[in-house]
Order: structure tokens, then sequence, then C-alpha cells
């Protein structure tokens, strides 16, 4: 089973910058012990959603050059508000600082236009067969299925939606049915 809190990247500007969601759903097994009768968000879910949002940064940037993209170090994580279902969690991230292994983004999540989640977050990234010349298999198995999943969270209407860089809008590319569109959920401060 793959663990991934990103639901739908909205916007995306490679080698820039990233806006993605997370619905939380009361689905989510962990809610059940997180906390009982006062099902939240655990933090370092937050901190995993940031990390995945500038992951796919990270690989759209550089078209998906490197099978393995990690977390390294995450600096000065603050949090803000508690993260209960039914709410959409908006992340950004932004590249501020990259060389040849690593890539520093300014990362943050918003609750209704306000703070839950910010930080800096440093993330590594490589191919298996850079340790081992035996698993380059193994790298092009991992970087074909990340590009489908890629495809599912960055469709392509919203990719032509502005040629390399869009935004998710209107009903029939909204996160989900039921939910609001990203423009309509989103307010000033989160765009």
């Amino acid at each position: 089973m793959r663990f991934s809190l990103i639901d739908r990247i909205l916007e995306l500007e490679p080698g820039r910058r990233i806006r993605a969601v997370k619905a939380l759903s009361l689905a989510e097994e962990y809610l059940s012990d997180h906390f009982p009768k006062f099902p939240v968000l655990p933090g370092v879910l937050m901190l995993e959603a940031l990390t995945e949002s500038a992951a796919w940064l990270v690989r759209s940037s550089e078209d998906f050059a490197h099978s393995i993209v990690v977390l390294k170090e995450a600096k000065r994580i603050r949090y803000g508000q508690f993260v209960e279902p039914g709410q959409l969690l908006y992340l950004t991230a932004e590249i501020v600082a990259q060389d040849d292994r690593y890539t520093e983004c300014k990362a943050e999540g918003r609750l209704e236009g306000r703070l839950t989640v910010s930080g800096k977050i440093c993330l590594e990234r490589y191919n298996l067969a850079e340790r081992d010349p035996n698993l380059a298999h193994v790298d092009r198995s991992v970087i074909k299925d990340l590009r489908q999943l890629f495809e599912v969270l960055w469709p392509v209407p919203a990719r032509n939606n502005g040629g390399s860089s869009g935004s998710v809008g209107g009903d029939a590319e909204g996160l989900h049915r039921g939910l609001p569109s990203a423009a309509a959920a989103s307010s000033p401060a989160e765009t």
C-alpha cells in the first residue's frame, strides 16, 4: 500500500512553486486513535503533506530525474491549529535554494486562510543506481509509478490551463464532487 497525503495539485510552476490540497476524511484509520472523540490530523502528517508537496515540485522541476526524493531536514516547523475531518488543508512549497543533491523549500499549510503549519524543509534526491548499479531497473520502475500517480494528482486539463503552470478550477476539475473547487475555496491570503 502506498501512503499518499496529497489529494490534488492545484497549481504548479516547475522550478519555483507548487500548491496542493489535502482533504481530511474521517475514514482515515489513524484518526480513530488521534484522538478518540476529537479526531485531528497529526502534526507529523501535516509535515509529511508539506514534504510530499515539495517532492512533487522537485520531481516535476527535473522531469522525474530521480527515483528517490526524501526529507533530509525540517527546520522551524510551527503549528497553528488543528485540521479536522471534512476540512481542506492547502499546501504551498517554494524552492529557495538548490544544488545537485539537495533542495530547500519554504513550505506552509493553510486552513480557511489561516496559517496551520509552516517551516523550511530540505529534500535529498538521488537514484538507487548511484549506490548500486544493479538497481537501475528499480529506479526506472519507481519513476514510472511516480509519473502515473502524478497524472492523477495533476490531470491534463489542469496542466493545459495556462501552459506549464495552471490551476484547477470549476466544478468538473474540482477536488471531489461536493467539495468546493480550488477557486471557490481559496481565500485572498492563500493565493
